[in-house]
């Protein structure tokens, strides 16, 4: 890829990045819908186990299970 090609999709998604944060505004979230009935709020720990822990352990085990399969996989190759 030459500098020229580099430098239009740098400007590219540039110039797309920008306009999708300028088209979203952020304080539309402040006005309440009709029939709005939210519950309460998460404290931290819930949030960090919801949105941070919870995908890494999800992650883990599905690597360790690939993992397992794989070597049981080569295992019967070999034997």
């Amino acid at each position: 890829m030459d500098k020229k090609n580099a430098l239009r999709a740098g400007a590219v998604a540039a110039g797309s990045t920008l306009m999708m944060l300028l088209m979203t505004s952020p304080a539309l979230a402040l006005t309440r819908d009709d029939g709005d009935d939210p519950g309460p709020g998460l404290s931290v720990g819930e949030t960090l186990g919801l949105f941070v822990f919870t995908p890494i352990v999800l992650f883990l085990v599905i690597a360790g299970l690939v993992m397992v399969g794989d070597k049981s996989r080569k295992q019967a190759k070999q034997g």
